[in-house]
């Protein structure tokens, strides 16, 4: 009886590995899945002749090195949000067309097919109606430029 348990123990670390799976599908935490494949490595171990004293110290070592080494980074790339810059934050670096002279105080810019106010970044500079700018930050609801470079 014993040399039959041993001569199956792989398809009872497989059957393991499976429900382990399954179960997985429904939590969706990763950790059923690093325990699934701890026990696929227990089983190769198994099919392999490894008594059963050897494969689970196998199990348990696999087990825990996916749980601290693999998971997090599989969890931090999964909830990862969206790498889209969005609002305001899409606009800078973006090219503008100075449609009313743009100074230190006030101005208009054309950025984005939309009008904004505008400011020079430079206190010193003032931009002419149709000159071609770089929009370095917002602040508010004002575009504040400086010369593009080519």
């Amino acid at each position: 009886m014993i040399d039959w348990i041993q001569e199956h123990a792989w398809a009872a670390w497989l059957g393991l590995a499976v429900f382990l799976a399954v179960v997985e599908m429904f939590s969706l935490d990763l950790v059923l899945l690093m325990f699934a494949i701890a026990a696929v490595a227990a089983g190769v171990a198994s099919g392999l002749g490894a008594p059963v004293w050897v494969c689970i110290p196998i199990f348990a070592l696999v087990s825990l090195g996916l749980l601290f080494l693999v998971r997090p980074q599989l969890v931090a790339k999964l909830h990862a949000g969206p790498t889209l810059t969005t609002g305001h934050d899409a606009l800078l670096g973006r090219s503008a067309i100075v449609v009313e002279p743009v100074d230190k105080r006030n101005g208009r810019v054309q950025l984005a097919g939309e009008l904004w106010s505008a400011r020079a970044a430079d206190d010193t500079v003032a931009y002419d109606t149709g000159t071609e700018v770089l929009v370095t930050r917002i602040d508010g609801a004002t575009a504040v430029v400086t010369t593009k470079e080519s």
